[in-house]
């Protein structure tokens, strides 16, 4: 029992009557009690649940950066935390399997030139009647054989990592090299990197992951109970960040460890505040119809037998009026109920009118 409120009943508690719903009461006495009135504000958002969420990244904006070709890594380029842009270099490998390709390929482009000369050769002595149709056929068909294994030697180098550039020096210089650059293949951050230099790796070993950014998710735990509560666009705020989601997807199976369900909402844009990785407490948040909910600060609401109540101001005193609570938002409550939104309601004292509708003398 609340002793200070128990003595500012006992002073006006003479001239205060309650009858059914309706607390008689004047503006003096209303005074004494500290009760101070405020309007419902309309609400147009809900918050409906708290979970906690882990920001990921989306798979397709995620790529492992790893090299075809065994070899030791002489230099790295790029720290964990880097931004890099596509094509930027990363890493530099010496591989002894990359000269073996480089020398395929200088030797279909000397069969390939080779054989265009014979081809054009042939195609003018065809052309002055001197060889037959079916020699110059062979010829075409020979260079056409070349012409497919050089394009294959030149697609293994790529593949490799080497660029175009790379490759048309080699074609021109016929100067082979050990030296392997691994790039970027797109532009984003460096989340990890997996390999040191001086390490021998071998074919298809990571070295890097990198992310671009400027789309997060946010991968929600949602208890099963709850999950009919959640609908796809539900707006997602993270605790203590300016930072909004919006839910697009719903799982479909239960995790049996913790009996959850997982929510993917969108983080759109990049952001400082979160992380990779980070583990965050999200609120759920439902739009609303402004002209049926309301925020109310959680002073105004009283309790009992279950139900939730406001004191509305009339001219004789305070009408007790049954609300619903639908969500809570700080030090506010968001309600619903038989209401406008103009009423003069008691944002703080409901304690001391509820005791004297209650007859209890301040126990809340």
């Amino acid at each position: 029992m609340n002793i200070i409120l128990l003595l500012l009943l006992s002073l006006v508690g003479t001239y205060v009557q309650a009858a059914d719903n309706v607390i008689q009461i004047n503006q003096p006495q209303i005074d004494s009690l500290g009760i101070k009135l405020g309007k419902p504000e309309q609400a147009s958002q809900v918050p409906v649940l708290y979970a906690p969420a882990q920001v990921v990244v989306p798979p397709t904006r995620e790529y492992v950066v790893s090299t075809t070709q065994a070899g030791l890594v002489n230099r790295l380029y790029a720290a964990v935390g880097d931004k890099v842009q596509k094509g930027q270099a990363l890493a530099e490998l010496h591989s002894q399997d990359l000269l073996a390709l480089q020398q395929q390929y200088l030797k279909a482009v000397n069969e390939l030139n080779l054989g265009q000369a014979v081809y054009n050769r042939d195609k003018k002595l065809l052309e002055e009647g001197v060889i037959s149709d079916k020699r110059s056929q062979e010829t075409r068909s020979q260079y056409q054989l070349y012409l497919t294994e050089t394009n294959e030697t030149r697609q293994l180098l790529e593949m490799a990592g080497m660029s175009t550039a790379e490759i048309n020096r080699l074609t021109k210089s016929q100067r082979l090299s050990s030296l392997l650059t691994l790039r970027a293949p797109m532009s984003g951050v460096v989340l990890e990197r997996k390999a040191s230099a001086g390490q021998r790796i071998d074919s298809l070993a990571p070295l890097y992951r990198i992310a671009d950014l400027s789309e997060l998710w946010l991968e929600i735990n949602i208890p099963q109970e709850r999950i009919g509560d959640i609908k796809v666009g539900d707006q997602v705020q993270i605790d203590n960040t300016n930072i909004t989601a919006h839910i697009d997807l719903l799982g479909q199976n239960v995790n049996p460890e913790n009996q959850t369900l997982m929510a993917r909402a969108v983080i759109k844009g990049p952001s400082a505040a979160v992380r990779v990785g980070q583990k965050v407490n999200t609120s759920i948040i439902h739009g609303s119809d402004k002209t049926t909910a309301f925020k109310v600060p959680n002073a105004a609401i009283a309790q009992n037998e279950g139900q939730t109540y406001i004191f509305i101001r009339t001219g004789q005193g305070f009408l007790v009026k049954p609300v619903k609570v639908i969500g809570k938002q700080d030090t506010d409550s968001i309600i619903t109920g038989e209401l406008t939104g103009t009423e003069d309601i008691a944002v703080t004292g409901a304690v001391a009118l509820k005791a004297n509708w209650l007859g209890l003398g301040g126990d809340e």
